[in-house]
């Protein structure tokens, strides 16, 4: 368990500059109050959540966020534009069916896993032969 209460991590996606949300700030403590006030104030949304926070808060920031985490970031632009097309009218709340984080984990924990396994085979470098193995009859 994280030893700071407040956690915080920036985003940025610019779908024709990059290729995946950059982390562009990412802190613990008042540095996390700070990037949530400068968010606040410039009108960028935030999203609370402590799971994914504590995930994100594990990059450094300039790296784009990797493969593994790409759910839980789409699932947290769409919760953004659910409430950003909430505030300006274009649905109400009823017309919504939002699913929380939560939720969603724990769907996807229930899916099948995907399992990828790599094979690795030694190679003897050229010109040396390994001796055959000598078995016992």
């Amino acid at each position: 368990m994280s030893k700071y209460k407040q956690k915080a991590v920036a985003l940025k996606y610019n779908a024709e500059e990059d290729v995946a949300p950059v982390v562009i700030a990412s802190g613990y403590g008042s540095v996390a109050e700070r990037i949530i006030d400068v968010a606040e104030q410039k009108g960028i949304p935030v999203f609370r959540d402590d799971s994914a926070a504590s995930l994100l808060c594990m990059l450094e920031v300039g790296n784009t966020i990797p493969q593994e985490l790409y759910e839980v970031v789409a699932a947290i632009y769409c919760q953004l534009l659910k409430v950003s097309a909430e505030i300006k009218g274009e649905i109400t709340p009823k017309e919504q069916k939002v699913e929380t984080l939560q939720q969603r984990s724990k769907r996807l924990r229930q899916r099948k896993p995907l399992v990828s396994t790599v094979s690795v085979q030694r190679r003897e470098p050229e010109g040396e032969e390994t001796p055959p193995e000598e078995s016992e009859t």
